[in-house]
């Protein structure tokens, strides 16, 4: 397969996406808005991962490329491309898909507990998930759910976590791709943003919270994995 890779920072990587990608031996271009960029054409990709940032999806005066981007994304939905948006990736794929994306009532910035919906437990791409579990977060904007998709996860500071639009689009407002290293890049990036808050972790507290990557990276894998079975059957 031919995934594509949306970059908006160079330390928001795809982090264990990568990985999963080079074990199964598909193809990995990418597009850095943060550099001198061209797009691909859509018939030119099988997939395309949109990846996170610290930028918000209706900041377009300050980043021009955004307006190019979600462009890209409606095209993408529209051909049927197998589309995952992770973060600010969710947020994008959500506002191409009509929603409105705004900041929420609460900053989350750590390790907590995301909650799988009834929806997603039957879902067969998520299914597998378990009721709860522990994921990465960084985000202060969230987004209503589109018209026509699924909500698969929620957590207590944010209701939206996860979605599936039409069998084929996936957003994820939770990080379950990072490894040790994209952590220690974002936080030395954003880490301005570690002030007291009621789901705001420290440094050090995300730091130890490292041991859950394991179990995170194992859930990807195996979304990835789920994402890829619905490829081969179109």
């Amino acid at each position: 397969m031919k995934i594509h890779v949306f970059l908006h920072t160079p330390f928001e990587t795809p982090g264990y996406i990568e990985k999963w990608i080079k074990v199964k031996n598909h193809s990995i271009t990418f597009t850095k808005f943060y550099e001198t960029y061209t797009l691909p054409k859509t018939d030119e990709i099988d997939w395309l991962i949109v990846m996170g940032g610290p930028m918000g999806v209706y900041e377009e005066d300050k980043y021009p490329w955004l307006i190019e981007e979600k462009s890209f994304i409606k095209q993408a939905v529209e051909n049927r491309k197998i589309i995952l948006g992770i973060c600010l990736g969710s947020q994008l794929i959500a506002e191409a898909l009509g929603a409105k994306v705004f900041p929420n009532k609460y900053k989350e910035i750590g390790w907590f507990k995301i909650r799988t919906t009834d929806d997603g437990k039957a879902n067969p791409i998520f299914n597998f998930f378990p009721k709860e579990s522990v994921a990465f977060h960084w985000h202060g904007d969230t987004f209503n759910l589109p018209a026509g998709a699924v909500r698969l996860a929620e957590s207590e500071a944010t209701k939206n976590q996860a979605f599936i639009y039409n069998g084929h689009v996936i957003g994820l407002q939770f990080h379950i791709e990072v490894t040790e290293k994209l952590l220690n890049e974002m936080i030395a990036a954003g880490n301005d943003e570690l002030v007291p808050g009621s789901f705001l972790q420290t440094a050090d507290e995300i730091r130890n919270g490292m041991s859950f990557s394991k179990s995170t990276n194992l859930l990807l894998h195996n979304l990835l994995d789920n994402i890829e079975g619905i490829f081969n059957t179109k």
